[in-house]
């Protein structure tokens, strides 16, 4: 499953599952109580009679005493505000069951039985969009992590795989068409409806169940396996969207063919299905041959969609389709190994999207999602491992933690082992798993066997939560470089003391004079200090280190600024030079932001930023691609954590000033940058994409530096612009600067686009993600705008999520923002606990905050604790973010 994604900087920068909780009080779940459960269910059969406001199902459960788990005459089947209207025990109603909570008690006397369950639910009112509900007339499911238990009474947990067998039968001119997991074997009519037979022969858990009825087109193509399968691929959308799917139909396809030629894996049924969804928590989900998508991640054109989002449609559409292994052959044995199928599908899509485009660029993209998202979370109060030993509400725990820092903890194996030492491993976990529910470690030990390494110690990235801080000096004495490191990993919730983890970092030593190395070097930090000597230098040379960011660690280092000024013209890792431009401005922005900064002082470091810029700007050898990286300053959150108490305000206006002094000492090479991107005609090709990022890079040097110009060159921009991501890099710009032709673009943008419902959220992103002085008005205003509603998870993150990502706005000194986040989860809890919740971390940071502030936002966290009838989502990360 692939999480909703936070929305860009303005800047383009037991029964574990059984146990009853009391929504005020959440019982907690441990890893250690895990059990396995009691029962087998080698086979499900589902009838479904579909209907928008009654759907009647019936489950056929043909279940076993489990021989590997302790005996037990009763079998729970969980629901979730179900009723059983019936219960059949071997074709035969039966008496011996009872209602524990939501969940059914069934009370079995022999070694094998069939049971039959009939249920009746109501979509059209499950505002929670988990389990069967409906969707602009359609309906669809969401069953991770426990939507199931909403359809029918069943084991709802990931370790209790069924081969399911469904027939579905709805009204022909209602629902057309009828879609579920695995081959379609059987269809029919009868009379003014029609049914449809699916079955699935590989078992699965309940949560990858899936299934859509609606009217839907298709975009069909098909794909020859390795093996010679020839499978049907179908995109299923609403009348009308069809044009906008050949990207997600051509994502799909190479997806398939990289997942055989790097990681030897095929796809095993005769039909592949995608559907869109409008309404949608997630962006997406991997059920076993019916994938079901957030429209985000399949519509796309060049008017309609951004160069990022056709980035996003191909990396999402990858993921989802390397799950069918990493997840659905072998799945989680427990919610506690999420990380498990996450991190590790994560990964591939990562490798994936660097096959298909620029491996550099999309790594830094990567790094940067780490940095932004994951580092406050190891640093704050929800701060967890990517195996954590307890949770509260599972929905919770799908973090960037479990999915960023899994891929990049198993990215260092991948280092550590060597490609082709990695690649033995996976196919030995693939092999040794297959048709099982895993665990992490699992995983880890074919790892260690296949790529014959030892990882005894490494496990511990498992256990331990936090970023390790890892301090570097270099020496020099005769021909003699000694690097000496020492790793810290900082207390935790729960995890006061933590013990050295391997930490493998790549570098290079650069000779001052050449600027050239001997070669990169890879050394693993293991032990609390260690040192390492490099023989040859008759002069101190220049360290590049954690070059590819080959370890999820903060490098904390005296460097002289001319080094980095080195590195950051002359690196040829392109990570690592893009790490020393980013070294350069934070320790700038926080120093300034700190008041440690001279006037002088500031005006060296103003100039040697500077420098470094320019010779970026006017580097012929450098991709426009990765010029548009280097370009980037830091992000303000990112700035706020290296600080151990931040003032918002202050790094905002240290930000802006930069960036306008910049802007103003490299007019001449940014203009000339923006004319010669401005030639390059339209296309998906690396060039013209690294084109169009510069030109909206420039367009932010020029906000800040000269807002006239700015807006005379957005206009222009914005005017002329034949393809989304030219018109939203313009109006971005626009949006921040108080003008005439703000307001009648972002009006042009609205009438333009008026019924295109991505496009519209982006329009309600731009306003509540700009720097204009009155963002936190303007977001307070399109809150009552007629096409704003609560009921849909894509508008709400475009406006709120977006707003809570502005630092600026949400940071308001009178701590409005804040207020009006709390509000918004207090008003969103009730429709839709699931996306009120990812609201909250963003107020729970508050320790990390100036007082002032941090009294502001600790007060609204109080404030929507003492809410009565808060949800589990809610209240767990409320309490544990005041601690």
């Amino acid at each position: 499953m692939d999480i909703a994604r936070t929305p860009a900087n303005p800047d383009g920068n037991p029964e574990m599952a059984d146990a009853a909780h009391a929504p005020s009080e959440p019982s907690t779940i441990r890893r250690e109580d895990y059990r396995p459960f009691a029962w087998i269910v080698p086979e499900t059969r589902l009838e479904f009679d579909l209907g928008l406001e009654s759907t009647r199902v019936t489950a056929r459960l043909t279940v076993a005493r489990n021989p590997k788990a302790d005996p037990s005459p009763v079998i729970r089947l969980n629901g979730d505000g179900l009723t059983a209207d019936s219960v059949l025990v071997d074709g035969e109603p039966s008496s011996a069951w009872a209602m524990d909570g939501d969940n059914l008690l069934l009370t079995l006397p022999g070694e094998a039985h069939e049971i039959a369950i009939a249920t009746e639910i109501d979509p059209s009112s499950n505002s929670q969009l988990m389990g069967l509900y409906a969707s602009n007339g359609m309906l669809c499911t969401q069953c991770e992590a426990e939507g199931f238990r909403r359809i029918t009474f069943f084991p709802d947990r990931p370790d209790v795989l069924s081969t399911y067998t469904v027939r579905m039968r709805g009204a022909k001119a209602q629902f057309p068409v009828l879609l579920c997991n695995g081959n379609r074997v059987a269809t029919g009519e009868d009379g003014e409806a029609h049914w449809a037979e699916w079955h699935d022969p590989w078992p699965k858990p309940s949560y990858l169940f899936a299934l859509v009825a609606g009217d839907l087109v298709a975009r069909t193509d098909r794909f020859a396996t390795m093996s010679g399968r020839d499978v049907e691929l179908n995109v299923y959308v609403r009348d009308g969207d069809l044009d906008r799917t050949e990207h997600a139909m051509e994502s799909l396809k190479r997806s398939m063919k990289w997942d055989e030629e790097v990681f030897g894996r095929e796809y095993d049924l005769d039909l592949f299905n995608i559907v869109a969804v409008s309404d949608f928590n997630m962006g997406a989900m991997e059920n076993k041959g019916l994938n079901v998508f957030n429209t985000k991640y399949v519509l796309a054109d060049p008017d309609t969609a951004t160069d990022g989002d056709f980035d996003g449609i191909e990396g999402v559409i990858g993921h989802e389709y390397f799950h069918n292994w990493s997840g659905n052959r072998i799945t989680c044995r427990d919610w506690f190994q999420l990380s498990l199928k996450e991190g590790f599908t994560v990964l591939r899509d990562q490798l994936f999207s660097a096959d298909m485009g620029s491996e550099p660029v999309k790594r830094i993209e990567d790094v940067r999602v780490l940095r932004s998202v994951q580092f406050p979370e190891d640093s704050g109060p929800l701060a967890h491992p990517i195996r954590p030993d307890s949770y509260r509400e599972i929905n919770n725990f799908y973090t960037s933690t479990v999915y960023n820092k899994g891929a990049e903890v198993i990215r260092m194996m991948r280092t550590m082992a060597g490609e082709e030492r990695f690649r033995k491993g996976t196919d030995l976990y693939f092999d040794r798993h297959d048709g099982e529910a895993a665990t992490c470690e699992d995983f880890v030990t074919a790892i260690e066997d296949g790529a014959g390494l030892d990882l005894t110690q490494f496990r511990l990235w498992y256990a331990q939560a936090g970023t390790p801080k890892v301090s570097v000096s270099l020496d020099h004495q005769g021909d003699k470089a000694t690097l000496r490191l020492k790793q810290v990993v900082p207390p935790t919730p729960g995890q006061p003391d933590k013990q050295p983890m391997p930490i493998p970092l790549k570098l290079a030593l650069f000779d001052r004079e050449s600027g050239t190395h001997a070669g990169e070097e890879l050394v693993v930090l293991d032990t609390a200090e260690a040192a390492f000597a490099f023989d040859g230098f008759a002069s101190k040379p220049v360290l590049s280190i954690n070059r590819t960011f080959s370890a999820p660690v903060t490098i904390e280092r005296s460097v002289e600024r001319e080094e980095l000024v080195f590195l950051a013209a002359r690196d040829d890792d392109p990570f690592a030079r893009y790490e020393a431009m980013q070294e350069l401005t934070t320790g700038h922005l926080v120093a300034a932001a700190t008041g440690e900064l001279g006037e002088t002082e500031r005006e060296a470091s103003v100039s040697d930023i500077a420098e470094a810029l320019r010779a970026v700007l006017t580097d012929a050898a450098l991709d426009d691609l990765m010029r548009g990286e280097l370009m980037l300053l830091p992000g303000q959150t990112y700035i706020a954590e290296q600080m151990l108490v931040a003032d918002p305000g202050r790094i905002h206006a240290e930000r802006e000033a930069l960036k306008a002094e910049l802007g103003k000492q490299l007019r001449s090479e940014l203009h000339a940058l923006y004319e010669r991107a401005e030639q390059v005609p339209y296309s998906l090709d690396l060039a013209a994409r690294g084109a169009r990022k510069v030109k909206t890079q420039v367009l932010v040097y020029a906000a800040a530096s000269d807002p006239a110009k700015a807006v005379e060159l957005a206009a222009h921009q914005y005017d002329r612009a034949d393809n989304m991501t030219d018109r939203q890099g313009a109006l971005m710009v626009l949006a921040g600067i108080d003008s005439a032709e703000r307001t009648g673009r972002l009006l042009d943008f609205y009438n333009r686009y008026q019924g295109n419902a991505l496009v519209i959220d982006k329009w309600f992103a731009l306003q509540a993600m700009s720097l204009h002085p009155q963002a936190l008005q303007h977001v307070k205003a399109l809150g009552d705008h007629a096409d704003f509603t609560l009921k849909n998870p894509n508008r709400v993150r475009s406006l709120y999520m977006a707003f809570a990502g502005n630092p600026h706005a949400f940071h308001a000194a009178n701590g409005e923002g804040y207020r009006m986040v709390a509000d918004l989860i207090l008003a969103l809890d009730p429709i839709n606990p699931q996306t009120a919740a990812r609201f909250v971390p963003p107020l729970g940071r508050w320790r990390r905050i100036e007082p002032v502030r941090a009294a502001l936002m600790r007060a609204e966290l109080e404030r929507i604790a003492a809410a009565p009838k808060l949800s589990r989502d809610t209240h767990e990360q409320v309490s544990r973010s005041l601690g």
